[in-house]
């Protein structure tokens, strides 16, 4: 839900003078988030990226150089011999493109996006929880269910990195399936506290594997004492008189979804010659 327009150019200032939301960090964080009203009762601001082509308008060139550089650098990172063995993961909704152009940046990875909907006779791979979103639970449904098995790096790919639960979470219920001895997290913009960069160092060396952090940006979001409150409040003024939505769920249109989708980060897109 944004609510943030001026002059037809979207700033996210809206937002950040009713609620009374900062953000604070290195000089490109600004060029590259926004910030956004959110309804959902756990936060009440959402950050927008303006590179990431899903909420805000962007040119594609835009949005596939911000990820493609991110992967080039995960490949210089890693090496060539260690870069030819990962596999890439994005986290759906938000950065299943994302994922597709840093997989792309790395060269030849494979890549493969969790997914919110289960497919019946499809048996998960994986599986891990996203605790602050509308809908927690994530899926991961390869054709191949051997692509997570190999001991090569595991990429995992996210618009940006709040807290790090949602990482630790995959990591923790990947690795007692597949361990692995490298680990890469690829965010535009690393939000975490210095509180929460230490849990995810401190939960490296537990499960004795190394854990790297590729980021455009960093910075961190200053919440002032009731913004929960505050937010919902705005939620209810400017939603009264909306009219609901349309139902987009394929059973209401008639759809029926294949399984499984070739090429596609659903399934794992593989490129050509991996």
């Amino acid at each position: 839900m944004n609510i943030s327009a001026n002059n037809g150019v979207w700033s996210g200032s809206w937002v950040a003078e009713r609620l009374g939301v900062e953000l604070v960090g290195d000089d490109g964080l600004r060029a590259l988030l926004g910030l956004a009203l959110r309804r959902n009762p756990k936060r009440a601001h959402l950050l927008v990226s303006h590179v990431l082509g899903k909420h805000v308008p962007q040119s594609p060139s835009v949005v596939y150089g911000h990820g493609f550089g991110l992967g080039r650098r995960v490949r210089e990172l890693l090496g060539e011999r260690e870069a030819a063995r990962s596999v890439v993961l994005g986290y759906a909704e938000t950065a299943t493109g994302l994922g597709h152009s840093v997989a792309d940046g790395i060269g030849l990875a494979p890549y493969l996006h969790s997914t919110r909907r289960p497919v019946v006779g499809v048996a998960p791979a994986g599986g891990f929880e996203e605790s602050h979103s509308h809908a927690t639970s994530h899926l991961l449904l390869p054709e191949d269910p051997v692509l997570l098995a190999a001991d090569g790096p595991l990429v995992l790919v996210d618009d940006e990195f709040s807290t790090g639960n949602t990482v630790l979470n995959t990591i923790r219920d990947l690795h007692a399936r597949y361990p692995r001895k490298r680990y890469v997290v690829v965010a535009l913009v690393d939000m975490r506290s210095a509180a929460d960069a230490g849990r995810l160092a401190a939960f490296a060396e537990e499960i004795g594997a190394r854990v790297d952090l590729v980021a455009a940006a960093s910075g961190t979001v200053r919440l002032p004492e009731g913004v929960l409150e505050k937010g919902q409040e705005l939620v209810a003024r400017y939603e009264e008189g909306a009219a609901p939505g349309a139902s987009s769920s394929a059973a209401a249109s008639g759809l029926v979804a294949q399984f499984p989708a070739p090429l596609t980060g659903r399934s794992a897109a593989r490129p050509e010659g991996a």
